[in-house]
């Protein structure tokens, strides 16, 4: 293929033709090794979340609230993770975690 014919707004298209393709060939190779995988799995009586322990994922509930901003009772915290601002500043404004407490 001479591709020394073509403008560069040509080539410029069939590079994007091109990457477009590869993608789509990835995602089909893909496809079809997870149908062997998915198939040979059955076979021996699992499944593949069995066999890669995905079914163990487990999603956390969202933590319940147990602060609330003195100053306005919409804002909460659970006690997890960062301290809010409002939590800071009413520490040091001399509360006490304990007097926050929902």
């Amino acid at each position: 293929m001479d591709l020394s014919q073509y403008s560069l707004k040509d080539l410029k298209d069939l590079q994007t033709r091109i990457a477009k393709e590869i993608a789509g060939f990835k995602d089909r190779k893909k496809r079809e090794a997870l149908i062997a995988l998915e198939e040979k799995a059955r076979e021996l009586g699992f499944s593949i979340s069995e066999l890669t322990g995905a079914a163990k994922i487990r999603k956390r509930s969202p933590a319940v609230a147990k602060y609330a901003n003195p100053a306005n009772d919409s804002e909460t915290w659970s006690g997890r993770g960062r301290k809010p601002l409002w939590f800071v500043a009413a520490l040091k404004s001399g509360k006490r975690p304990e007097d926050m407490m929902i």
